[in-house]
């Protein structure tokens, strides 16, 4: 049987793009059971709610929503459970010192597949304020605005 090659996405979390300013990104691995996997690669999973946490050292995942395997038996997993994170040390060190500066969060992106192992994206991110949102979409319209606008002119339409 040949191994599965490439990405797979799973979930994806685009509130946090709108609510958070992303300042950098970690390729993250998750430590999961086997019913876990078996439910994500049946694609269900919400990353509405989830952040990282660091913790004695390691970085935990909290309140990601990966539902119960539906052929589980007794030994299924608790959808919301606490999950722990796998990166190299010197990248914890570095999360450790931003984290502790405040007003920076860890969010999850994203989870897919690679090469068959289960990877999130971890985004180091600051919360943007309520006009700061505001200002993105005006900005995010009027550049569509001018995409058409010009469109329109090469079209000859004017």
């Amino acid at each position: 049987m040949p191994r599965e090659q490439g990405r797979k996405f799973i979930a994806q979390n685009k509130k946090a793009r709108h609510d958070y300013s992303i300042l950098d990104t970690y390729e993250v691995g998750l430590v999961l059971t086997g019913t876990e996997v078996k439910s994500l690669r049946a694609g269900r999973a919400s990353l509405v709610d989830g952040f990282a946490t660091v913790d004695d050292g390691e970085v935990w995942l909290q309140h990601v929503h990966i539902p119960e395997y539906t052929e589980g038996t007794w030994n299924n997993h608790t959808p919301r459970r606490k999950r722990k994170i796998l990166m190299h040390r010197s990248e914890i060190e570095k999360l450790i010192g931003k984290t502790k500066e405040g007003g920076l969060t860890l969010v999850p992106l994203d989870l897919y597949f690679k090469d068959g192992k289960v990877k999130a994206t971890l985004a180091l991110a600051k919360g943007k304020k309520t006009y700061d949102k505001r200002q993105d979409l005006a900005e995010r319209d009027s550049r569509r605005e001018m995409e058409r606008a010009f469109g329109r002119y090469v079209k000859g339409r004017r």
